[in-house]
């Protein structure tokens, strides 16, 4: 399995487990009898805050999926994981610390912490991206 795979199903992992996270968190509060199953808002604002900020975190991960899915997915399609491979585990990683970032706190010094981790993920897309077209 090269990095790029990994990476590829990593995020995907991460993504199921925020989801996951999120049933378990909408789940207990609909048991316990404190929601209907019907009460919550997509946004997550109507939750206490660790749960806006797991449905944030799940949101900021499928809005960004489909960007590098299809990078990873082109590198390993057209045989160049040579050009994903080295930077696929920062991606990654950079990817679920954002997240975690998230998860934790949103005050100001984690909110830069959680920005820095996301533009090394767009630094690396636009890397990728580059050199596919042979620019770098």
């Amino acid at each position: 399995m090269t990095a790029t795979s990994v990476a590829l199903l990593g995020f995907v992992a991460w993504l199921i487990f925020l989801v996951l996270s999120l049933g378990i968190v909408r789940t207990s509060l609909v048991m316990t009898g404190k929601r209907a199953a019907n009460s919550f808002n997509s946004s997550g604002d109507d939750m206490a805050p660790f749960g806006y900020r797991l449905t944030r975190a799940h949101a900021n991960c499928y809005e960004n999926l489909p960007a590098a899915a299809a990078l990873l997915l082109y590198a390993m399609a057209t045989g160049q994981t040579e050009i994903t491979n080295g930077l696929a585990y920062i991606f990654l990683g950079a990817r679920i610390a954002q997240s975690v970032a998230h998860l934790i706190s949103t005050n100001r010094s984690f909110v830069l912490i959680r920005f820095v981790f996301f533009v090394i993920q767009i630094a690396i897309m636009v890397i990728w991206l580059l050199s596919f077209f042979g620019i770098v």
